[in-house]
């Protein structure tokens, strides 16, 4: 192993989920065997993606609800939760609950924005405060404060029967702890670390200050951890696709070869007017994935991540990634399985 790396200590990775429209509960219930199997193989942590008004995981906290009953270990994360379609309060009371529910393994990830094709879904989703609505920081600072269990309202004490508290129920001392932020700029970056969370990183960067995506992605490691009150020892997880073949059939080695080569266009210079950079997925053996990893400029300075399984692959095919990722790679990246 080279110097410039460390040993990997958290080992997750992260599925979208995908459903067929005529048939949601097949897709459904095989991202919830991956997470099992996740738990079976030794993985630190499971994350599911957010997609709203797609084929894909529209209520993770629901699902992690579920994934909660049917692991005992593995801890459950979101990556992310836009928050440009929540409410804060509301969205509070659910990770509390659920987090209550999986015994304190919730690590909800979050992002700020405008709701993707805003113009086209504004109507419906707030039909009265369109034009009002504040997708900025100040939505996340609002959920943070509410999950850390500072009060909603003046209001607490006996109505008749009923006791009202003034703060989020229930409260879970330790998810404030467990937030994270998804960010791919700077000024994302300063500001997770200003308000205590910890980092998601994933594949997608802005091209701010250079068009190197790993020494850009090194550089929002850096700004973070200046910013954040732990310093150097605050929480950063890295999100890159790699697709290991070690015991991948021909038929699967080269459907993930093609799949690599139709995405690889988009990471070699920057894409639209926010000037996004793509990192390459990362395709072949775990010795020859992990070769590429520790030469990674970003991946030097973390000690967990989660790789981003490809978008449209079948169940088996994430069975075999996810075996050989906890069988090999893991290993080879100097990681120990959970038991």
């Amino acid at each position: 192993m080279p110097p410039t790396s460390q040993p990997l200590r958290k080992l997750g990775f992260l599925t979208i989920g995908l459903f067929e429209g005529a048939d949601p509960g097949r897709g459904h219930e095989s991202t919830l065997g991956i997470i099992e199997l996740g738990e079976q193989l030794g993985f630190d942590s499971a994350w599911v993606r957010h997609r709203h008004l797609q084929y894909g995981i529209s209520s993770p906290v629901a699902v992690l609800a579920a994934a909660s009953q049917r692991t005992r270990r593995i801890e459950l994360g979101t990556a992310v939760i836009p928050l440009g379609w929540e409410n804060p309060l509301r969205l509070a009371e659910d990770l509390a609950t659920v987090d209550i529910l999986s015994g304190g393994r919730l690590n909800p990830g979050v992002s700020v924005g405008p709701p993707m094709h805003y113009d086209q879904v504004k109507e419906a989703l707030y039909p009265d405060t369109a034009d009002a609505e504040d997708f900025g920081y100040e939505r996340v600072r609002r959920l943070l404060d509410l999950v850390r269990g500072e009060p909603a309202t003046d209001f607490s004490g006996v109505e008749g029967f009923e006791v009202f508290s003034d703060r989020v129920q229930p409260h879970s001392p330790g998810l404030g702890r467990r937030m994270w932020y998804g960010g791919g700029s700077l000024r994302s970056a300063q500001w997770a670390g200003e308000h205590g969370m910890n980092f998601l990183t994933s594949s997608v960067v802005k091209a701010e200050e250079s068009e190197d995506f790993a020494g850009t992605q090194l550089s929002h490691i850096r700004a973070f951890r200046a910013h954040h009150p732990d310093g150097d020892r605050a929480r950063v997880s890295q999100g890159l696709v790699v697709i290991p073949t070690d015991s991948a059939s021909p038929e699967q080695r080269a459907k993930y070869t093609a799949y690599v080569e139709k995405r690889t266009p988009r990471t070699v210079t920057p894409q639209g007017p926010a000037r996004l950079m793509f990192a390459p997925d990362i395709v072949g053996t775990s010795a020859e994935i992990a070769e590429r990893l520790h030469a990674h400029g970003a991946f030097q300075e973390v000690d967990e991540v989660a790789f981003a399984l490809p978008f449209s692959f079948e169940h088996d095919d994430y069975v075999q990634i996810l075996t050989d990722i906890a069988t090999r790679l893991g290993p080879a990246l100097g990681w120990q399985a959970a038991t």
